[in-house]
């Protein structure tokens, strides 16, 4: 049905709480209404697409004719963070979470070993912001070489070392000598994350954009090794390869920041490939939501509205555009933790005569089913495909 799927996670713009959000504690989180609360929005094109007709929420417009097919998806996944988000949007379901370490930190036996592997003592090692622990360790590795280990409300282990002090090139091997020990079934964590910085001193600190991050892999094939095993191209631009451990993917584009992304994606639209480009757009959660900035994440939402009026200028007839997210980020929530929400699902192709509400979707899964189907490629075990709504 389309030649080319365009598929952009925009990363934790949820949009309301699910009926289980109290058991992640996340009641009364609400990404996107929380943040038109303090910041009222100007995206005229998400509008006119029915972003506000998903489903009611103030400040939000619906349109009387949306561009089109929109509705909400519901996580089945234990967990609410990228990985369990992304693998269930591609069809598996993740029925253990992974495991945190927020407010501990890591087992002292860990450390140890990862002092050991490396041949670098350890600072840190507390949940932290990314651009504080390096203002409060940064001169300190500079003088010393000891490594930042510092982890999140995320299932996460990062590493933070300035680029001057230990090359890329050796950045990347100490996390994959990282990521080799926590294989192990007590510290199996999501990600272990390179989070290379450079500057002088704690007021000019920057971190860059040679972040790399060192996913498990799949338990299970997922809709991408389905598209790649029939042939089809799976475009990963952003951390989707990461995500995903290069697992099903036939090529990638790292991106360094939501500007870059999406200039990406609309280069893929004037080349001819059949199959999915597929992009995370990561800034909405790691600048804003997980900085708990609503005026930041807003203006981000605004800047992403004006590149997507290009972009929807540029898709063939034969091509579909699916907008969705991952989690919520609420910005206004307590913690700096993802929140448990809905996500929104928007399908635009050129070719809508009445735009239909999909309404709310059993499982993330429903997404990477309908990508299955429409290249009539193996299908997920979980997900209901909605290929003949979006005609």
């Amino acid at each position: 049905m389309f030649k080319r799927i365009f598929l952009i996670v925009l990363d934790s713009l949820g949009i309301g709480e699910q009926e289980d959000a109290e058991q992640f504690n996340d009641l009364g989180s609400h990404t996107i209404g929380h943040i038109i609360e303090k910041y009222p929005l100007h995206i005229p094109h998400l509008i006119s697409l029915g972003y506000g007709n998903i489903t009611p929420v103030q400040g939000l417009e619906s349109v009387s004719n949306p561009r089109a097919h929109v509705g909400k998806m519901r996580e089945i996944s234990l967990g609410k963070d990228t990985m369990t988000g992304h693998w269930e949007l591609m069809g598996l379901q993740t029925k253990e979470a992974f495991q945190t370490f927020t407010d501990t930190g890591f087992p002292e036996d860990l450390i140890k070993l990862l002092e050991e592997k490396t041949g670098h003592n350890i600072v840190g090692n507390i949940s932290a912001s990314g651009t504080e622990i390096i203002k409060e360790y940064g001169e300190h590795h500079m003088k010393t070489g000891d490594l930042i280990v510092y982890t999140s409300a995320d299932s996460v282990l990062q590493i933070a070392m300035h680029e001057a002090i230990i090359p890329i090139k050796r950045q990347y091997e100490i996390s994959k000598i990282a990521r080799d020990i926590m294989i192990a079934p007590q510290w199996k964590v999501g990600r272990v994350i390179t989070r290379p910085f450079i500057g002088t001193n704690k007021d000019n600190f920057k971190r860059t954009s040679n972040r790399h991050d060192y996913a498990l892999k799949p338990f299970k094939k997922t809709v991408l090794n389905f598209l790649s095993d029939g042939q089809k191209e799976v475009i990963a631009l952003g951390k989707i390869n990461d995500i995903f451990d290069g697992y099903g993917i036939t090529s990638y584009e790292k991106t360094i920041s939501n500007e870059d992304g999406m200039e990406k994606i609309i280069k893929y639209t004037k080349q001819p490939f059949e199959g999915l480009c597929f992009l995370n757009l990561v800034d909405f959660d790691a600048l804003y939501g997980h900085r708990r900035d609503p005026i930041g994440y807003g203006q981000a939402i605004e800047a992403f509205d004006v590149q997507l009026k290009t972009l929807l200028e540029q898709l063939n007839d034969d091509d579909l555009l699916i907008l969705t997210a991952d989690h919520g980020n609420d910005p206004t929530h307590h913690g700096t933790d993802h929140t448990r929400e809905f996500v929104p699902l928007m399908c635009y192709h050129k070719n809508i005569k009445e735009a239909k509400h999909l309404g709310t979707r059993t499982t993330f899964a429903d997404l990477g089913a309908t990508i299955a189907d429409n290249f009539n490629i193996e299908m997920p075990v979980i997900g209901s495909s909605f290929l003949d709504t979006l005609k």
